[in-house]
């Protein structure tokens, strides 16, 4: 298992369009990702856990990975995130 917490840049936060970016990505591999706000975790391959959680800008956040290709949907999903202006 591994871990990395990030912290919403996006100033709407975490809505429909990043949320579908972020589920897009880690649906490509076999490992458990979640991702972890307020003491809640959700699937992050699931865009309705995703977008109940109402994450807002300045949230820290937290994805988690679990399987035999985690670090690989770790670092996707950091590139991702990074790219796209969501987090850092």
């Amino acid at each position: 298992m591994v871990e990395k917490n990030y912290t919403v840049i996006e100033k709407s936060g975490i809505h429909a369009r990043p949320a579908t970016m972020l589920v897009q990505a880690s649906t490509k591999f076999k490992s458990d990702v979640n991702l972890v706000f307020n003491g809640k975790s959700v699937n992050l391959k699931s865009i309705m856990g995703v977008m109940a959680l109402g994450i807002p800008n300045g949230s820290v956040i937290t994805i988690v990975t679990s399987g035999p290709d985690e670090n690989e949907a770790l670092a996707t999903l950091t590139e991702t995130i990074k790219n796209q202006g969501l987090g850092e």
